[in-house]
């Protein structure tokens, strides 16, 4: 059995690449369905954020879905050459993609250390897999286990205090680059999860005149009323953004909302002024020539490394702490993976060493010997002989797995079956069964 991981993240590609690579709802879950296609006794789930894009896989060998099919898979599905993106790919197996898992759940090999965002991430990511009926024992009890590990982590440190969040990150950036915030005109493009974010972090470091556009407007209107700010129709971003001083976008598209040709509409009503563009969705929402316009200022979500730097630096005794608790976890789930194995492997050593018997029983009992009336008894000793034997190779196997893991153990008992194997499948020989 293997648990495998791959994928590519922030630290690894850039946004240019993730956003090729990233899945909405819809398409994860075509793409799941085509992976069990493929692979159906194999398991999986697909993490996509605006951070990373991470497939993983549990089966015996994977069935195999290795990872360089995996890395064919994404290229095809995505219509992407592989050269393109095959070189910020990462894979990790067993006990380092259990770790990589649970690190990613807990925020801590998040862009910005301790959002919160991230475990809604992955357990709905999970949902999905769950839905599409790709997960089975192995993820199952993978992904708990990093539900309960994240939580552990966020209940225990004091990693999540403070603007813990790339909206928080954005706001913090838009703070320092506009001198007066509170004067500025601030458009919000997207009204979901991280728009709301965005609009509570605003109003924390005193922005005023706030307006959300999304292309749900009752979902806008709604979030407006909540924070006593403005919504306008999808229809008026652009009318929004001629006179806005700040726009921060996390809208869900699949494509620029602005390019720099359509960009010029804008820029031509524009009144002399700067207009700060902060782009945190992945895919983008502006193209990053909208960049080239004099007096405009675009920022991605992979320009907020110096403010993501104060962040980690802030907390770096609460990742340590949280990373104590990720290998504590890690090496409880390893025993259950390991240990899951053993008791089908004991029971194959048992049927084995039963088989060595009972060839040995037929191999004597030929000839002038077949019809003897001691077989009877002979059997009986035979098997008491073979369970004595047994009972002093499990209890060898129980103090491996004590002292050197569950793990170890049941590569000793897989040592053991394949030898036994060999034995019962060499040929009979007849010599010593003669009288």
């Amino acid at each position: 059995m293997k648990i495998v991981v791959l994928g590519l993240n922030h630290k690894t590609a850039s946004v240019e690449v993730r956003e090729k690579l990233a899945f909405d709802a819809e398409a994860a879950s075509r793409a799941l369905c085509e992976l069990k296609k493929r692979f159906p006794q194999a398991e999986f789930v697909l993490l996509s954020t605006c951070n990373r894009v991470e497939l993983y896989c549990a089966g015996k060998q994977c069935q195999g879905a290795d990872p360089d099919r995996l890395a064919e898979f994404l290229s095809e599905f995505q219509n992407i050459e592989l050269e393109g993106f095959r070189q910020f790919l990462y894979a990790y197996e067993n006990e380092d993609a259990v770790r990589h898992l649970l690190t990613v759940a807990s925020s801590l090999d998040s862009l910005v250390v301790g959002e919160a965002q991230i475990i809604g991430q992955v357990k709905e990511s999970y949902k999905l897999a769950c839905a599409a009926k790709t997960t089975g024992k192995v993820l199952n009890r993978l992904f708990h286990c990093a539900f309960a590990t994240s939580k552990q982590v966020y209940t225990t440190t004091s990693i999540s205090n403070g603007r813990v969040s790339v909206a928080g990150v954005a706001v913090e950036l838009a703070k320092q680059l506009f001198a007066d915030i509170s004067s500025a005109r601030v458009v919000v493009i997207g009204a979901g999860d991280m728009g709301q974010l965005l609009v509570q972090h605003l109003l924390q470091v005193g922005a005023r005149d706030i307006t959300v556009v999304n292309r749900s407007y009752d979902r806008g209107l709604k979030l407006a009323e909540e924070f006593g700010i403005r919504a306008q129709k999808w229809e008026q971003l652009e009318e929004q953004l001629i006179g806005a001083n700040i726009a921060i976008a996390s809208a869900s598209v699949q494509d620029y909302l602005f390019r720099k040709e359509s960009f010029k509409n804008v820029m031509a009503r524009r009144k002399d002024g700067t207009l700060l563009i902060i782009d945190i969705a992945v895919p983008r929402n502006f193209e990053p020539s909208v960049n080239e316009f004099e007096g405009v200022y675009l920022y991605s979500v992979d320009d907020l490394a110096a403010v993501v730097e104060q962040n980690r630096k802030a907390r770096q005794r609460d990742m340590a702490r949280g990373m104590e608790i990720v290998l504590e976890s890690v090496t409880e789930f390893l025993e259950w993976f390991g240990a899951k194995d053993i008791g089908p492997l004991i029971g194959r050593m048992k049927e084995q060493f039963a088989q060595i018997g009972k060839n040995e029983m037929e191999r004597f009992f030929v000839g002038c010997r077949q019809d003897a009336s001691c077989k009877e008894v002979m059997e009986a000793m035979v098997n008491r002989v073979v369970n004595k034997l047994l009972h002093c190779v499990i209890k060898n196997v129980n103090a491996v797995a004590k002292e050197n893991g569950v793990a170890e153990a049941a590569r000793l008992v897989a040592h053991i079956v394949k030898q036994a194997e060999e034995i019962t499948s060499e040929p009979d020989d007849q010599e010593e069964s003669q009288p």
